[in-house]
C-alpha cells in the first residue's frame, strides 16, 4: 500500500524557522478550514514541495476521517515530516497560537466590559441569529458528505430526536459506532437487539434524571468549574469533532451552557468571534473556557481540544493511513459521524429556540430576525469566499443594532 511518505521533502529548517513558518500560517488563517487548507496546499505543496500533491491528497483524506480540525492536524503532520516530533509540536503551536492569543484578548474584553454590553444588545442579537444560519449551513454541508445511505440518515435522525428528548450525546454516538458496522455486515438480529438496548438505556437514564434533566438542565446549579473539568470538556470535544469544528458545538454546549457556567447567548457570541479570527473555528472553546473559568479555564479547555490533533500525527505518523483504511474502523467512525450530524442538528434547533425567546416579539423585530437568518444562510451557501463568515457577521451586527 502507498504510504504518506514520498520523494518530495521539506527544506532544511531550524526549529525556530519552522515555528515562524507555521506562525505565519496562523496569522493568515482566516476563512475557515477550506481557506486554511488551500493556503497550506498552495505554499507547501505547489510552491515549496514539502510533500507531493498525491501525498497531500491522501493525507487530507485521512485527516478528514479523524476527529479534530483538519488544517491544524495537517500542520502538525507536516512539522513532523520536516523536523520530527518536536517539529510537529512547534508547527501545531505556531498555527494555533495567534488565534488563541486573540481569542483570550477578546474573551477578557468581553467579560471586562460586560456591564456595557446592553448598549450593543441589538448588535449581538443580530450576530447570534447569523451564527445560527452558519451552523445550519454547516449541518447541511457536513451531512452532505457523511449521510451517504439510508442507514446513516436513520442514525442521524434518531440521534437528533434523542438529543431533543434530552438523551446524552454519548449514548447517540456510541449507538452509531456499534449499529452502523452491524448494518453494513447485515447482522439484523444484532441490530435489533442493540437498538432495543440503546432505547432502554436512554429511557432509563432519562427517567432517572427526572423533570428538567435534559441537555440544558441544571442551569445555575453548579459552581464555576476548575481547570481539570474544563480540560475534560475540551478533550471530549477534540476526540468527537467529526466532519468539522461545528460538530464540537453540542459537546461544549452540553458541558458549559448545560451546567449553568455560561448562557446560550454568550456561547453564541464566542462562536461568532471564532468565525472572524485567524484560527480554527474550534477556538470558540477558548472563549467558553475563559468566561466559565478565567485564564486557567481558557488554557485548560484549549489544551484538551487540541491534544488529539497533536497526538494523532505525533504518535502514529506513518500508521495513520493504514489505520483509517481499516474497513471496520472506518464503519465505526462513519457511524459516529452520522450520529454527530443529528446531535448538532438538534443543538442548532435548541439554540434557535433560545435565541427566538430573546428576540423582541414585535412583528417588525421578528421579521428582521427572519430576514437576517435567511440572508446569512443564502450568503453562506452561495458566496464562496474565505471572508464570507466575517462579513456576514459584521453585516448582521449592524442590522441588529438598528433593528433591535
Amino acid at each position: 500500500m502507498t504510504t504518506l511518505i514520498d520523494d518530495a521533502r521539506p527544506p532544511r529548517l531550524t526549529y525556530g524557522a519552522l515555528f515562524l513558518r507555521f506562525l505565519k500560517f496562523g496569522l493568515m488563517a482566516f476563512g475557515g478550514p477550506v481557506a486554511q487548507i488551500g493556503m497550506i496546499r498552495r505554499e507547501l505543496v505547489d510552491e515549496e514541495r514539502w510533500i507531493s500533491s498525491a501525498g497531500f491528497n491522501r493525507l487530507l483524506a485521512v485527516m478528514q476521517v479523524l476527529p479534530g480540525p483538519e488544517a491544524h492536524e495537517l500542520c502538525v503532520h507536516l512539522g513532523v515530516r520536516a523536523k520530527g516530533r518536536l517539529g510537529g509540536l512547534l508547527a501545531g503551536l505556531g498555527f494555533m497560537l495567534p488565534g488563541f492569543v486573540l481569542m483570550l484578548a477578546v474573551a477578557a474584553a468581553y467579560v471586562a466590559f460586560a456591564p456595557s454590553r446592553d448598549l450593543l444588545a441589538g448588535a449581538f442579537l443580530g450576530v447570534q441569529i447569523a451564527v445560527l444560519a452558519l451552523i445550519a449551513r454547516a449541518v447541511q454541508r457536513i451531512g452532505g458528505h457523511i449521510l451517504e445511505d439510508r442507514a446513516l440518515w436513520a442514525l442521524a435522525l434518531a440521534a437528533g430526536a434523542a438529543s431533543l428528548a434530552g438523551v446524552s450525546f454519548w449514548i447517540s454516538l456510541a449507538a452509531g459506532a456499534v449499529l452502523y458496522p452491524l448494518v453494513r455486515a447485515r447482522r439484523w438480529a444484532f441490530v435489533a437487539l442493540v437498538a432495543l438496548a440503546v432505547v432502554a438505556l436512554a429511557v432509563g437514564l432519562r427517567l432517572a434524571a427526572g423533570p428538567g434533566g435534559g441537555v440544558v438542565a441544571g442551569v445555575g446549579a453548579m459552581a464555576a468549574p476548575g481547570a481539570v473539568v474544563l480540560f475534560w470538556t475540551g478533550l471530549k470535544a477534540g476526540l468527537l469533532t467529526f466532519g468539522g469544528a461545528y460538530t464540537a458545538i453540542p459537546y461544549v454546549r452540553a458541558d458549559t451552557v448545560g451546567r449553568g457556567w455560561i448562557a446560550d447567548d454568550v456561547f453564541l457570541d464566542g462562536v461568532a468571534f471564532a468565525g472572524v479570527l485567524p484560527a480554527p473555528l474550534v477556538i470558540f472553546c477558548t472563549f467558553a473556557g475563559y468566561v466559565a473559568g478565567g485564564w486557567a479555564g481558557a488554557v485548560a479547555i484549549t489544551a484538551g481540544v487540541f491534544l488529539p490533533a497533536f497526538a494523532f500525527s505525533m504518535i502514529f505518523y506513518e500508521r495513520l493511513e493504514k489505520l483509517v483504511e481499516t474497513p471496520r474502523l472506518h464503519d465505526v467512525l462513519t457511524g459516529v459521524a452520522a450520529a454527530a450530524v443529528g446531535v448538532i442538528g438538534a443543538t442548532a434547533l435548541q439554540l434557535a429556540w433560545a435565541t427566538a425567546r430573546r428576540t423582541p416579539g414585535e412583528p417588525v423585530a421578528v421579521a428582521c430576525g427572519l430576514a437576517i437568518f435567511a440572508l446569512a444562510l443564502t450568503v453562506a451557501t452561495r458566496w464562496k469566499s474565505p471572508f464570507n463568515a466575517p462579513l456576514v457577521l459584521l453585516a448582521a451586527g449592524l442590522v441588529g443594532y438598528v433593528a433591535f
